[in-house]
């Protein structure tokens, strides 16, 4: 009887993990996460998937507990982790953007720069690349294991911290001053060596990251059909920011034309006026699933 064939892989627990199952389920996968389980089910027999923090997800991989996985940059260098890093997907837990870790300090702080930090405490999640971050600038500080609500440990508890941050509202709200950006991070797609040297679940895994790409090109991205008389054609097709050409079809109306464009979303609410004026009717803007290039 022929061994079952599967891949095992890691999906991030956490702040990371309902952007991450959406982006799944956009991507055409059907994940079911129970309450009580780490092991949730996928909509494909050839998928076995567990729920691993992303803290830890680096680590798991490395040891070929699991095949491959998602978490972020900042992780797989915090564990120093031999992992083979296949691809970049930008989305975070807020949005689709890269998150930056940062050192931050009190407002009325009389630390201004990295060097001030010399001899001072550090509160953080991610003390090994930050004992390695200062140790490459020359600082010898104190860097201490955090816990969790790390913006309320200054000043009592430490000098200034290292946080994550996406938007920089909670450090604010704790009247925090960000002095330096430690590391720039996005989620990625890493992969144990053996397992990627493995062809039929390089082939599984190439393909998930394939729909993966697709989905987060459509995510900020729209469809938009129309229909456009002959004389104003050549004006509608130079209103159009296409990522490739639009199609264009002939209509059983002689003189009129169906156009088909993907375009990017935050230019819709100014471009749909603009092509109205120049002769489009029946416009029709519609949301992508995936953008396969």
């Amino acid at each position: 009887m022929a061994k079952e064939k599967y891949l095992m892989l890691g999906l991030p627990k956490g702040s990371l993990q309902e952007s991450t199952l959406k982006l799944f389920r956009k991507a055409g996968y059907h994940i079911t996460v129970s309450h009580r389980s780490y092991y949730p089910t996928v909509d494909d027999p050839e998928i076995k998937a567990m729920l691993i923090r992303a803290q830890e997800m680096a680590r798991y991989v490395e040891y070929g507990i699991l095949d491959c996985g998602l978490t972020g940059y900042d992780w797989i260098l915090e564990q120093n982790a031999n992992v083979k890093e296949v691809a970049e997907l930008n989305y975070a837990k807020e949005g689709l953007r890269p998150v930056k870790w940062v050192v931050a300090v009190p407002e009325d702080s009389d630390i201004k720069t990295l060097k001030d930090l010399n001899g001072k405490r550090i509160a953080t999640e991610l003390v090994g690349y930050t004992k390695r971050y200062l140790r490459s600038k020359g600082i010898k500080a104190t860097v201490d294991f955090s816990w969790g609500a790390t913006e309320v440990k200054p000043p009592h508890l430490a000098d200034a911290i290292v946080e994550l941050t996406e938007t920089g509202t909670s450090l604010r709200a704790n009247k925090l001053r960000v002095i330096d950006t430690v590391l720039v991070s996005s989620t990625r797609f890493i992969a144990n060596k053996k397992a990627w040297k493995d062809p039929w679940k390089r082939q599984k895994m190439e393909n998930l990251i394939m729909l993966l790409r697709g989905a987060l090109e459509a995510e900020e991205r729209v469809g938009l059909k129309m229909n456009v008389p002959e004389k104003s054609l050549k004006k509608v097709m130079s209103l159009l920011p296409a990522m490739h050409s639009p199609t264009i079809a002939e209509l059983s109306e002689k003189g009129w034309y169906d156009i088909d464009v993907v375009i990017e979303e935050k230019l819709v609410r100014e471009l749909i006026p603009k092509l109205k004026k120049a002769g489009a009717t029946g416009i029709v803007e519609y949301q992508l699933n995936k953008v396969i290039p």
